[in-house]
């Protein structure tokens, strides 16, 4: 990545590597990678932007774009300001894929504008064949499900709204 006999403490940016942990990405529809090179680290990582739908659908997955990142392993991780819905959001404590209901029969856990209570099972997470419930943290009103039945999902992804 870098040439270790830059006296000028500039980074060099390997733009194929780069490149290729772009492709990744597309490849396998994660949202970030990192990779570390001595102390250097290049992160690759898109945005994923979600939009409710006015009929009050499903909300919808607009395409990612990739957008590449290199910083040096000492510089601290850039903020990114959260949307205000993802400020009251249950986010997913694991990788795994999202259910929304208890069977392929059954009716959801929750809707949008139903009331909950802090504990109230919102969804499932399978993960590694297991099956996780994914709880309300406090009472409130959903106003929003940020997931589809049987979407993957991500560490830390917003998933239901509650306010």
């Amino acid at each position: 990545m870098a040439d270790k006999n830059d006296k000028t403490g500039a980074m060099q940016v390997d733009i194929d590597l780069v490149r290729q942990l772009a492709a990744v990405l597309d490849d396998t529809n994660l949202t970030e990678i990192e990779v570390e090179d001595g102390d250097r680290k290049v992160r690759v990582a898109r945005t994923v932007q979600v939009t409710q739908n006015v009929l009050g659908g499903a909300p919808v997955m607009a395409a990612p774009a990739a957008a590449p990142v290199a910083a040096p392993a000492a510089a601290a991780p850039a903020a990114e300001p959260a949307p205000a819905a993802a400020l009251n959001a249950v986010k997913s404590p694991m990788v795994g894929t999202v259910y929304l209901a208890p069977n392929p029969e059954a009716a959801n856990f929750v809707a949008v504008g139903q009331a909950v209570k802090a504990g109230d099972t919102l969804l499932i997470i399978e993960a590694m064949k297991v099956m996780n419930p994914i709880h309300a943290t406090s009472a409130g009103t959903v106003k929003a499900i940020l997931v589809d039945n049987g979407q993957p999902v991500e560490f830390d992804q917003p998933l239901v709204v509650v306010e």
